[in-house]
């Protein structure tokens, strides 16, 4: 039986579909106390039973993007605030290769503030 998340993946169309689920792969892969979930209606990955980061589509670029719910408290060139006061997100161009160095350093830095 398909859980929510594969729903949404599947129901996305290329080439964000292969994008979302590479993303997918990238961050369960990072850490095994990463989990996946289903919050919001979408894709979200927590960490020790705290939500941690999610995958979503950037609604004026039409882009697939990843936030960092600790967003705010992660510097990093490629996150955008935007409106948020707490998330941070970094679109992703499906076009080209997924960034997968700068994904763990985010993800690297993210978790530090979930473990002190």
């Amino acid at each position: 039986m398909l859980k929510p998340a594969d729903n949404f993946f599947l129901q996305q169309q290329e080439p964000a579909k292969s994008c979302f689920l590479a993303l997918r792969k990238i961050i369960l892969a990072h850490n095994p106390e990463i989990v996946e979930s289903w919050k919001y209606g979408m894709p979200f990955y927590c960490y020790h039973d705290k939500m941690f980061c999610y995958l979503w589509v950037h609604k004026k670029y039409k882009k697939p993007y990843m936030g960092i719910v600790e967003g705010s408290k992660v510097s990093h060139p490629l996150l955008i605030q935007e409106k948020r006061a707490r998330m941070k997100i970094m679109l992703i161009d499906p076009q080209k290769d997924i960034p997968v160095k700068i994904i763990y350093g985010i993800l690297n830095a993210a978790l530090l503030l979930y473990n002190k």
